[in-house]
């Protein structure tokens, strides 16, 4: 009842209320990011949504216009080359992230799900599918991202997302999105470049 029907009614009550509140700041985003580095200030990826189908996932570009497309920070050749200066704030206070309200307006996310995976990141999208994590919304925030981030191996993450399939509820979704906040306040488990880095 609460993944299919409830959980639908919040995402889409609360991402309205975010984009009315959050519309000038991310106006303001995008302005910052144009003038550093010409090109669009939004750009989207192909990712993985619910049962594997595909959708376009919209971030603020935090990255030069030259970077190679289509793969993750940690499989590029030194990428803090690639990464604007607005960028680096931009990914440590998760901000990049912003315009993926538009998805969770649309239905390709939730606010609280596994983080959506890159089209062709086979490797996480396999271990996932042990767990079931691929058969729900994926999520702005999740439980792998406050249980590690950009620090957690493909296998362990996976292991938090199914863990997350179990234990989806209204309370659980509440304590990911607070858990959430402590975590970008304080820009813990940010690895430039990594996944699979825990220290």
């Amino acid at each position: 009842m609460y993944r299919h029907c409830v959980k639908r009614f919040l995402d889409i009550i609360l991402s309205l209320a975010a984009l009315v509140v959050l519309i000038i700041p991310m106006m303001i985003f995008a302005a910052i990011i144009k003038l550093e580095d010409r090109g669009p200030a939004l750009f989207k990826q192909k990712r993985v949504g619910i049962h594997k189908k595909f959708f376009n996932m919209y971030k603020f570009r935090s990255m030069k216009m030259s970077t190679p497309h289509d793969v993750p920070t940690h499989l590029l050749d030194n990428p803090e080359q690639y990464i604007l200066r607005c960028g680096q704030w931009m990914r440590k206070y998760s901000i990049d992230e912003l315009p993926q309200i538009i998805n969770i307006l649309k239905g390709d996310m939730s606010i609280v799900g596994p983080r959506p995976a890159l089209w062709n990141q086979d490797d996480l999208i396999a271990e996932r599918e042990k767990y079931g994590a691929n058969d729900i919304r994926p999520g702005l925030t999740g439980w792998a991202q406050i249980n590690g981030r950009d620090e957690l191996e493909i296998s362990e993450k996976a292991r938090f997302d199914g863990e997350y399939v179990k234990r989806e509820s209204f309370l659980f979704d509440c304590m990911c999105i607070f858990r959430t906040v402590i975590k970008v306040s304080s820009h813990e488990g940010v690895v430039e470049g990594g996944t699979g880095a825990k220290k």
